[in-house]
């Protein structure tokens, strides 16, 4: 199989779909990678590392998509990236349909693409590629909100995370249990910080209990704890995240209003559109704003920071699908794993994820598949 690795061209993101060890991978196995010059520059892999490997280097994203039966990305496709897709290709990135726009998804349709979002793909009840980049995102939720506590910013409160003898630590607020919300707490509590996590799920709680510490507090999230919760924070997280929808905005205005003065919230939710009502989109170079006398941070592609660690996470995590589907072809790889079938959000001229459909008032068909042996 072709596979095509064009450049990102979101702002400021410097990952890429595969680390050269991951097309050392397909060309091993007799496929062939196209990849655009420079795609990996911005994680500090090379063109010539790809060239080793046997990638063939093209000039253009143009023909980077014009020369793959299936496109490898990492950024939610833009609307000139759409245009560029070819009929009845295969599309392979995080594509958080359900809070893009439907030009998008009308363009997959029209071209009979099969679309395959990274955040949807289960396995064994987790979403294994989503974790990649999610076990990052909670470590750099806290290193990043810990300095915008500082002195040195703008309406910062100057507090010390993990504090000293005889004067208080930050209290850290964490809504949400899951991947993010686990290290975010590993790392908060690493620091020394007061740590409180919030959840619906009581299993999730007990994991951060049994696996970090008890001296951890749980919380049972609904919303008066959530309210509570706020309002103590000097850092609060935003971990919340509904497979496939828009995050509800569990924290409301109200709430953000009673938080201290150079409080901070890091809505790592942002990308499936905040769990803060308060919150909306900032970058890398310019990541906070002030609301209420409440720093926010708000950056949706917050992994690109260590871009290098974040391509070989994902790396790790997409290879065998994409092997998968270059071995054995598309309609047989999902015949033969469900998990990856979860993913498929359009395919041969249908929208196939109801949540999608649904939001954007789309005919919705199940996937059915033939085999091609």
């Amino acid at each position: 199989m072709r596979i095509g690795i064009p450049k990102e061209t979101i702002y400021e993101e410097k990952r890429v779909a595969l680390a050269p060890a991951g097309v050392d991978t397909l060309i091993r196995n007799g496929h062939s990678v196209f990849i655009q010059n420079g795609a990996g520059l911005g994680s500090n892999f090379s063109d010539e590392e790809y060239r080793n490997v046997g990638a063939t280097i093209v000039y253009s994203a143009e023909e980077a998509f014009q020369r793959a039966e299936l496109i490898a990305k990492i950024s939610p496709l833009t609307e000139d990236e759409a245009s560029l897709l070819q009929e009845n290709q295969i599309i392979f990135s995080f594509l958080h349909l359900a809070v893009g726009h439907k030009a998008i998804i009308q363009k997959l349709i029209e071209k009979k693409i099969s679309a395959v979002s990274y955040e949807l793909i289960e396995k064994n009840d987790q979403l294994p590629v989503l974790q990649s980049v999610s076990e990052i995102a909670g470590q750099l939720a806290i290193q990043e909100g810990e300095r915008f506590l500082g002195s040195d910013v703008k309406g910062g409160r100057g507090i010390l995370l993990g504090g000293i003898s005889g004067v208080a630590p930050a209290a850290v607020v964490i809504l949400g249990a899951g991947v993010v919300g686990l290290n975010a707490a590993r790392a908060a509590y690493g620091r020394g910080a007061q740590v409180i996590v919030l959840d619906k799920d009581l299993r999730r709680l007990r994991r951060i209990e049994n696996s970090l510490s008890k001296n951890i507090t749980t919380v049972a999230a609904n919303p008066y704890t959530i309210s509570r919760g706020v309002k103590f924070a000097d850092l609060f997280i935003g971990a919340v995240q509904v497979k496939g929808e828009k995050s509800p905005h569990l924290v409301t205005e109200a709430m953000v209003k009673t938080m201290k003065k150079g409080a901070v919230i890091v809505d790592v939710a942002i990308d499936q559109g905040g769990c803060v009502e308060t919150s909306y989109p900032t970058t890398i170079s310019n990541p906070v704003y002030t609301k209420h006398g409440v720093i926010h941070y708000c950056v949706p592609n917050l992994p690109a920071l260590v871009s290098r660690t974040a391509s070989f996470g994902l790396t790790n995590a997409t290879i065998e699908y994409i092997l998968n589907i270059a071995d054995n072809g598309f309609m047989n790889a999902v015949i033969g794993d469900p998990g990856l079938a979860k993913g498929v959000c359009t395919h041969n001229g249908m929208c196939t994820n109801e949540i999608v459909a649904d939001t954007f008032n789309l005919e919705f068909r199940r996937l059915h598949f033939f085999s091609t042996n």
